[in-house]
């Protein structure tokens, strides 16, 4: 069975063409602008040259069958120049009294209307009475009457007026040199010429109109741009500030942990065996050092933004999977093991991590240590980072211990589990933190590395 042909594409009526052509639905309207040196130099320049054009062809004796006196042949060049000043600020009125000035000179003084320089006017008005208006319905009335009119004048010159006569007397005792007699040829060559200047300026003024649209859609698509890129910008500074200020709180969480840890644990041998004390205010000052280069580092961050990139600041590598060891280690006491076990389904496994995703599980158990520290009597702490690379490759860190609430210990402000929260969703890592069923408290983070890696990426 044959497929039924494609319907042909309907065609769209005269209206329509026009309401299309002209823009006559479209939303943009033209800035109305003030009258400008340009216009006034225009119009002066205009009535210049019209009225040395004027008097050259008076010399000439182009006006001897002109009936009206100097001034008033002067004065219509004059008031046609006068009416240039206004075309952009009022272009339609402009060009209704160019055409009514046009019609009034061409009756009373046909050789002075066809002169040049007032030529030049009545195409300039009916070309901006198109590009200027701000209205273009009112637009395609008015330029619709203008042309209606001048064609009906034209008609009614052959018709009923003495332009056949002329044109008969002045080719009396001629013979015929073309294909046509002088009668039609005149009145073909006044049509053609008239369908040219007024369709020159309709079109023009339409091209001249398009264009501004145009510039003016290309202005506020780049005003656009530029304001969403001030706010990808912004944007970008914001979350790079809650970045650092996660930073801050997790090093100062832990390091004053350990600091309190370690000062508790000299605290307790300092009066009976000084000797004992020495390790963990050895763990103090290290600490303490730790957490100043540190906020010194994320301060660096913080000078940062909004620099080169490619200008060095001199801040350290971020820390990552291969530092848990030390970690683990460094949160150990006298009352307390934390044991640090990495699973990975090949030996490459944990080198293949991104390195946001690396600091991320860092952080996590930097945090979920600084807590048992702080809010909990564990004595056992467990932190295994199991890596999968292979089928659906992911990261995983899981923090446990067999603690429960210290008595008497204050609850944190939730920023340390909201910066771990916050982490996660960045990789789009799923979280589970909470006491277990059979005691204890659990800190898992799963990081989905494709996911990571493409935006790594």
């Amino acid at each position: 069975m044959r497929d039924a042909p494609d319907p042909a594409p309907a065609r769209r009526s005269f209206g329509e063409w026009l309401t299309d052509a002209f823009g006559v639905d479209d939303p943009w309207v033209r800035p109305r602008p003030t009258i400008e040196r340009r216009d006034i130099v225009l119009a002066g320049v205009v009535a210049v040259v019209g009225v040395v054009s004027l008097e050259l062809a008076r010399s000439l004796g182009m006006f001897e069958d002109v009936v009206g006196p100097v001034w008033l042949q002067s004065l219509a060049v004059l008031s046609g120049a006068a009416l240039l000043v206004g075309r952009r600020r009022w272009p339609l009125t402009v060009g209704l009294l160019a055409a009514v000035h046009m019609v009034v000179v061409g009756v009373a003084m046909p050789m002075v209307m066809s002169q040049f320089t007032l030529q030049v006017a009545y195409f300039v008005a009916f070309l901006s009475a198109v590009a200027w208006a701000r209205d273009r319905r009112a637009m395609v009335a008015v330029m619709g009457v203008i042309v209606v009119v001048m064609f009906a004048w034209i008609a009614l010159q052959f018709a009923v007026g003495n332009s056949i006569q002329e044109i008969v007397d002045d080719t009396a005792g001629v013979g015929r040199t073309g294909l046509l007699g002088p009668i039609p040829s005149a009145v073909l060559l006044t049509l053609v010429i008239n369908v040219i200047y007024f369709g020159s300026a309709i079109a023009g003024g339409q091209i001249l109109w398009r264009d501004a649209r145009q510039k003016a859609q290309l202005r506020e698509q780049a005003e656009t741009i530029s304001a969403q890129a001030e706010d990808l910008r912004d944007q970008a500074i914001t979350e790079e500030r809650l970045r650092i200020a996660r930073e801050l709180h997790d090093v100062v969480a832990h390091h004053v942990s350990v600091i309190g840890v370690q000062a508790a644990a000299a605290h307790r041998v300092l009066a009976h065996d000084p000797a004992a004390a020495a390790p963990a205010l050895g763990a103090i000052e290290s600490s303490s050092r730790e957490a100043v280069s540190s906020m010194r580092g994320l301060l660096g961050t913080l000078r940062h933004i909004g620099s080169r990139r490619d200008e060095p600041d001199g801040r350290e590598p971020e820390p990552s999977i291969e530092q848990l060891p030390a970690l683990a280690a460094a949160h150990e006491t006298a009352n307390r093991t934390v044991a640090y076990r990495l699973v990975q389904s090949r030996p490459d496994a944990a080198a293949r991590v991104p390195a946001p995703v690396g600091h991320s599980i860092y952080r996590t158990v930097q945090e979920a240590l600084a807590n048992v520290g702080k809010h909990s009597t564990a004595t056992r702490v467990s932190v295994v980072v199991r890596i999968e690379g292979e089928d659906r490759p992911y990261a995983e860190v899981e923090v446990v211990d067999n603690g429960r609430p210290r008595g008497g210990s204050t609850l944190g402000s939730g920023l340390g589990q909201l910066g771990i929260r916050e982490r996660a969703a960045s990789h789009r890592g799923v979280v589970d933190i909470g006491p277990r069923a059979g005691g204890g408290y659990r800190v898992r983070v799963r990081y989905p590395l494709d996911a990571a890696t493409e935006q790594v990426a």
